[in-house]
């Protein structure tokens, strides 16, 4: 699940602010999957999957730096937008810019094929990033993917039954049975081709 920090004053284009509030909806089970009572057609995506109704609208209230906005997420990831600015994501012969926080130990092991609910960044936003952002100035891996798939979604999934109850919050692919039963709070990407690049010159020109 994306999670954010301040960027030296800047509020990531995925940020929640405090006045885009979930909607308040009842949620119902129709034709044997999660349903709003008063569903309409933009709060499922083209796969049918069932998306958070939320406002949009930045710049309301305070920032909450602890939120992803499920439908500016969803935009940057489906787009390849920069998470931080919300501008066309960085891209060259070799793909599109991606900063990672979570890296392993040794990340040149990583298998094709990892799935990650952050959108990726354009050149300027990775190099504010990993100056300002506390969390990944301690680690991070850059990363040009030459291709991705959407996998999944991240968000609350229900019991199944008469009367769903929100029992988790968690990763659910596209093709597990249990999509039919999550409300979806985040798009995720499987980087199917990608190749390590130097994170420290990530701003420099040709990174």
């Amino acid at each position: 699940m994306s999670r954010l920090m301040p960027l030296a004053g800047a509020v990531p284009y995925i940020t929640r602010w405090t006045g885009e509030s979930p909607s308040k909806v009842r949620v119902v089970v129709r034709g044997g999957r999660l349903a709003y009572a008063d569903e309409r057609t933009y709060d499922r995506d083209p796969r049918g999957v069932l998306w958070r109704r939320i406002p949009s609208t930045p710049g309301k209230g305070q920032p909450d730096f602890g939120a992803v906005h499920a439908l500016r997420q969803r935009l940057a990831m489906a787009n390849s937008l920069c998470q931080v600015c919300g501008s066309p994501a960085d891209r060259d012969e070799r793909g599109i810019l991606w900063l990672l926080g979570e890296a392993s130990d040794a990340p040149g092991s990583w298998p094709q094929g990892l799935e990650t609910a952050h959108p990726p960044v354009c050149r300027p936003c990775a190099t504010l990033a990993t100056r300002a952002c506390p969390h990944l100035r301690q680690r991070h891996v850059a990363l040009r993917v030459q291709s991705w798939t959407p996998a999944g979604v991240h968000g609350a999934l229900h019991r199944p039954g008469p009367r769903p109850v929100a029992v988790d919050a968690a990763g659910v692919p596209f093709d597990s049975p249990a999509i039919r039963w999550v409300i979806a709070g985040q798009l995720i990407a499987r980087l199917d081709r990608f190749t390590l690049i130097d994170p420290a010159g990530v701003g420099r020109r040709g990174l």
